[in-house]
């Protein structure tokens, strides 16, 4: 036992993407951990029904969309056959593999896992309905809530087969002629991109003027013109104003925002309008936990709630909702529990979309630099100037920089274009270390690659970039 755990008990609720982190560093730094989830090994729904399923499907759309895109190369391939059910194992296949072994892990660290459900009983218990039946009460010392979240629904809707969110969309459960995605934020690009990919006439309707709203209008623009070709229609200012099952279709009412309305039918329509936090039947009251107006639990920069004893990480705990966000509030909760000097208060958590192109930001944008009222330069590198770029016939792609025009910092990044998730990494770094753009130009980034467009967005900002003209504006 760590000298410093003091012989905690930690229960923690849930074991997605904050909650197993929390339970392996809890166990590491020598605590007793109890980790409840439904499943049988950790991973919850980022890994079971979310980011790792749907990453995996998209990586079969990019292979089928490249051996397309080489006939501007010289290179024929025949349009492949594609297997739902060798498709649908093989992603399964992904999943079971990885959270096997986090199951592996976490044995090995004696992390108990309680299978089912758990509620408050009261400040320091919790009542678990446990999946084999029956029920069972665990005392705690300190609680960490990781409850996650779930697909948004659209009340009012019939309830039918045809109507899937993300977690039925990713089963795959047949291949739709004519599909429509309801919502144009990432999960909805995303899912529509792999339906199309694999042949499905897909459709997209966006209440907003936009896709991927809050997003810097020039980082969506090449994602936008190249959907405008994979996708069979894309709808802003355009919502749903009413669906009905017809035999074995959808016929669904359109209505665009000067209420002129039409009626298509579909096969298939996939809801993805945002997530909701899982706060609202884990009993919260018994605890004297608090919710704020959207449902979220308030926490402060340690992750602690109402309760000092009790602690809320990942989506149940706010926005953004995202896994990596989760990931770091564990460490934030799991060393406030052992009285650590620690606090929540990054200043850069990137944001991916995995489409393609891919879209990544951190930091300060131009949409929230404008609403805010500040002074940015903005230094763009065209990917048309970039080598790689050129040799993976990927021409569309930006990175830019926002820099404070007084101290010379980087503020925030933004990249479009094939691997800017991986990318993106640099700028959360460069942001975190308070560089100053003079440390991006200088530092020396291998030829002929992708990141050299960081390093080349840097000296846009100086004015002297060797594959570009101009300045930051």
């Amino acid at each position: 036992m760590s000298e410093t755990s003091g012989g905690k008990h930690v229960a923690v609720i849930g074991g997605g993407p904050g909650g197993y982190p929390a339970a392996f560093l809890a166990a590491d730094l020598g605590m007793r951990v109890t980790l409840v989830d439904t499943e049988a090994n950790p991973g919850g729904v980022c890994l079971y029904r979310g980011c790792i399923p749907s990453k995996a499907l998209l990586h079969i759309a990019r292979v089928i969309e490249e051996t397309e895109e080489l006939q501007a190369c010289g290179v024929r391939f025949n349009r492949p056959a594609v297997d739902l059910n060798a498709v649908r194992a093989w992603k399964d296949s992904v999943v079971k593999r990885l959270t096997g072994g986090l199951g592996q892990l976490r044995a090995a660290r004696k992390v108990e896992l309680v299978r089912g459900r758990a509620r408050f009983a009261d400040r320091k218990r919790l009542r678990v309905d446990l999946a084999e039946g029956g029920a069972r009460e665990i005392a705690f010392d300190a609680a960490i809530i990781a409850a996650g979240s779930r697909p948004a629904a659209i009340p009012g809707w019939p309830v039918s087969p045809r109507i899937m969110d993300s977690t039925g969309a990713l089963e795959l459960p047949d291949l739709p002629k004519r599909l429509l995605v309801v919502g144009g934020g990432y999960i909805g690009l995303e899912l529509g991109s792999v339906y199309a990919a694999l042949g499905a006439a897909v459709t997209v309707v966006e209440m907003l003027p936009g896709l991927l709203p809050g997003a810097d209008r020039d980082l969506v623009a090449p994602l936008a013109k190249r959907l405008e070709k994979k996708f069979a229609a894309i709808r802003l200012n355009t919502k749903v104003a009413s669906v009905r099952e017809e035999g074995e279709t959808l016929r669904v009412t359109l209505e665009s925002a000067d209420g002129a309305r039409t009626e298509e039918t579909f096969d298939r329509l996939l809801v993805s309008v945002g997530r909701k936090p899982n706060s609202g039947d884990l009993g919260l009251d018994a605890a004297g936990v608090e919710l704020d107006a959207k449902g979220f639990i308030r926490v402060d920069a340690q992750r602690r709630t109402s309760d000092p004893d009790i602690y809320a990480i990942g989506d149940v705990a706010g926005e953004p909702m995202l896994a990596h966000k989760a990931t770091h509030e564990a460490r934030v909760a799991v060393e406030a529990i052992l009285g650590q000097k620690t606090v929540f208060d990054p200043r850069a958590i990137p944001a991916v979309v995995f489409t393609d192109p891919e879209i990544a930001w951190c930091g300060l944008t131009e949409t929230q630099a404008a609403a805010e009222g500040r002074t940015v330069k903005v230094a763009k590198f065209p990917w048309t100037a970039s080598g790689r770029a050129l040799t993976l016939e990927r021409t569309e792609g930006l990175t830019k920089l926002l820099v404070d025009p007084e101290t010379e910092r980087v503020l925030g990044v933004g990249i479009a274009g094939p691997g800017a998730g991986d990318m993106i990494a640099e700028g959360v770094l460069a942001i975190e270390m308070g560089a100053l753009a003079s440390d991006l130009a200088l530092t020396i980034h291998p030829h002929p690659t992708l990141s050299e467009t960081v390093m080349e967005a840097a000296e846009v900002f100086y004015g002297h970039c060797t594959h570009a003209l101009g300045k930051a504006r």
